[in-house]
This record gives C-alpha cells, structure tokens and sequence, in this order.
C-alpha cells in the first residue's frame, strides 16, 4: 500500500471513532510514523483512551493500557524476575512496556521514580532489567495522558520526561453538530467494536522508511535549528528545546511531506508542527510566569520573528 493511501486508511478508520479532530489525528499519526512518542493533555471524557484504542485496532497492534496511580512501582511497568522453585532459576515475567502501542494513563499521577521507567523505552526502544538490555517492538509507541486541571495527587512531569515526548497537545471539544453525531452513533452500537484493522505490519515499516526517505534541504535543516535556538534565547525562557526538539521537528515533518504526497519538506510543514513540538519542552523562569507568559506564547513568536527559506 502506497504511503499516503495507507495514512489515509488509517485516518479514514480512526474518524469512524473520532469525530471532529482531524488535525489532532495527523498529528498522532505523524508522531508515530516518525517513531516518536505523543503526551495529550486535556481534561477528562474528550476521547484520548478512545483514540488510542481506535489506533490499535487500525492497525491491528498489541495494546496495554497502565493507570499511573501514586503506588505504581517501576517493576509494574518494566516487569520483574521471579525465582521459580522448581529449576531453582530466576525467569523474567515482562511488564505491560513490552507491547506496540502502551496508553500510559494519568501518567503524572506516579512518582518521579515510576515515570522515569519509561524514559529509556521511550528514548532507545529497550529495558533494562537485571543487568540485561531486553529490546522492544520497532513499532513501540507512547499514548501518554494527563489532566491539566487537577493538581492533588499529581507530580510534575520532570524536563527529562517531557522530553522524550515528540509532541504533546490537547483534543479539545467538538463542535455542537458533531456532538450530537456522537450522540447518535452511541444509541443503538459502540463504533470502536466495529473497527478492524485496514493497514498490515509491513504497510507501517514501509510508511517509516518512506518518512526518512523524504528529501529535506539544507535550508530547511537551518529553518528548524533557528526555530529551536530562538527558544534558547528568548527573554523569560530558563532552559530552551534541545537537540531533540531539532530531530523530532526535522523528522514530524518528513512524515508530514509524505501525508501530503509531496517528496520534499516545505517551511509549511514545519510551522504546522512546531508548536506541539516544541512548546512542551520550554521551561519559563518565575518572572516570566507570573507576568502571564506562555510557552505557546514563545514558540508562536519565534516563528513570526524567524526568517523564512524562500
């Protein structure tokens, strides 16, 4: 299956599920043919389990689903060894990280210590448990969700987990006329139990091999590394993006020059994904958070005071 025919089967699908988030489907999709991780933060009931499970099921991927909760221990992500009496040896017993696609639940509601068992998953696709460097799926990919209004009970996610999220964004409420189609489809059947999968395994391993292969210039390398830069020295910012931010904007884009048919990365495709990209992964000093700033503020401004390829 051709690269943007299998996007558009699986986009297809997913609105089947999800009405009325279009754009925040292209973007979860960019984020995993590029081989990054997604954190949705948005508040309760607007579809995030929903869209991950209609993403499985599209592409018949292995699910697991962790609800982060303050007594979560690492070993209940990563797995644990157990010693088994009867050959006097002690055998490994995988955790839920050893899946395809793994919907990380509330995950600021665990520790520091429990969240930081998935920054090697996330960052190398591999665990390590008892001295042994165990390797994930290639197509292992992070849902990530949290509440943005809740604070009891919550620890911050911590600079290093932000970022290793490639982009993070919220899905919003649909419109009135879209609601109530929702509404209606829920009457009488569950639309996800009618989903089944329209993309094989090997369609996904090409579509990621597709998205390296999309020539990007110079210019535009250059493009994406003043856009991360200007965050860096930008007044009321303490810590800018780093490297990565550079790398998951440079290959989002790849992935977005295929969506659209297209051989090459253009300033658009870049600007259309550099907040989710960014913005995450800015940390303000205390001033400037009192005085009101965002990093959604900084990022937009950034790409209005860049200077663009032409």
């Amino acid at each position: 299956m051709r690269g943007n025919t299998a996007v558009e089967a699986i986009s297809s699908n997913i609105r089947k599920v999800i009405k009325g988030q279009d754009k925040a489907v292209r973007k979860l999709l960019a984020a995993f043919i590029s081989g990054g991780h997604v954190l949705l933060e948005d508040v309760p009931g607007t579809g995030k389990t929903t869209l991950a499970k209609t993403l499985a099921k599209s592409i018949a991927a292995e699910y697991r689903r962790i609800q982060f909760t303050p007594d979560l221990l690492p070993t209940d992500i990563l797995g644990v060894s157990v010693f088994d009496q009867r050959d006097q040896h002690f055998h490994f017993h995988e955790g839920p990280v050893f899946t395809n696609i793994l919907l990380a639940d509330e995950i600021n509601r665990a520790s520091p210590r429990t969240q930081s068992a998935l920054l090697e998953a996330m960052a190398e696709a591999q665990v390590s448990v008892d001295g042994t460097v165990r390797p994930l799926d290639p197509l292992f990919f992070v849902i990530a969700t949290q509440n943005p209004i809740e604070f009891h009970g919550t620890y911050p996610l911590p600079e290093a987990q932000m970022d290793r999220f490639a982009m993070r964004f919220d899905l919003g409420y649909v419109e009135p006329a879209e609601e109530v189609s929702i509404l209606s489809e829920h009457t009488i059947r569950r639309p996800l139990d009618e989903i089944s999968a329209c993309v094989t395994r090997a369609d996904l391993l090409d579509l990621r091999a597709r998205s390296g292969a999309i020539r990007i210039s110079e210019e535009m390398k250059h493009y994406i590394v003043a856009l991360v830069r200007g965050t860096r020295n930008y007044t009321g910012v303490l810590i800018g993006a780093s490297p990565r931010a550079s790398l998951a904007l440079m290959k989002t884009a790849q992935t977005l020059a295929l969506f659209d048919g297209m051989e090459f990365v253009t300033p658009d495709h870049i600007q259309e994904i550099a907040m989710p990209v960014i913005a995450h992964r800015l940390m303000l000093d205390s001033q400037a958070r009192f005085s009101g700033m965002t990093s959604s503020q900084v990022v937009e401004e950034v790409i209005k005071t860049t200077p663009v390829p032409v």
